[in-house]
């Protein structure tokens, strides 16, 4: 099995570059990266309540065998 090295790339971006277009190319770009940064900002968002509520359910469980 052959590998691609770089001339193969080159010329692969070059077909896409005039089947697409420079300004598709870049708007789709663009939209990959702020779906990737909307969903780092998710993740990093679903992390914090959990470890928060993991702190709140270990105090509630010792208030209760200090009862």
């Amino acid at each position: 099995m052959p590998t691609l090295g770089v001339p193969e790339l080159v010329i692969i971006l070059i077909i896409i570059l005039l089947l697409f277009g420079a300004s598709r190319i870049t708007g789709v770009a663009s939209a990959l990266g702020g779906s990737i940064k909307a969903f780092r900002k998710a993740v990093r968002d679903d992390d914090v309540p959990a470890s928060k509520a993991e702190t709140n359910e270990s105090t509630d469980k010792k208030a209760e065998t200090k009862v």
